[in-house]
């Protein structure tokens, strides 16, 4: 087993999890202490788009 496959679906779960945990606590007070930046969406995003890039690697890889 290829072991990117794994690796971007907990990353793709996680990145969506956290993303919409993100989104849906937009404006919430504890985004007042880290300067309004919305940490857990950027990071989030960063998860998703790391899993989406091992699963696409790892079903291109299958193929050879």
């Amino acid at each position: 087993m290829d072991l990117r496959l794994p690796i971007g679906y907990v990353f793709t779960i996680y990145g969506v999890m956290l993303t919409g945990y993100g989104v849906f606590t937009r404006g919430d007070a504890m985004y007042a202490k880290s300067l309004d930046i919305p940490v857990n969406t950027l990071w989030g995003a960063v998860m998703l788009v790391f899993g989406l890039a091992m699963l696409y690697f790892a079903k291109r890889g299958n193929k050879a």
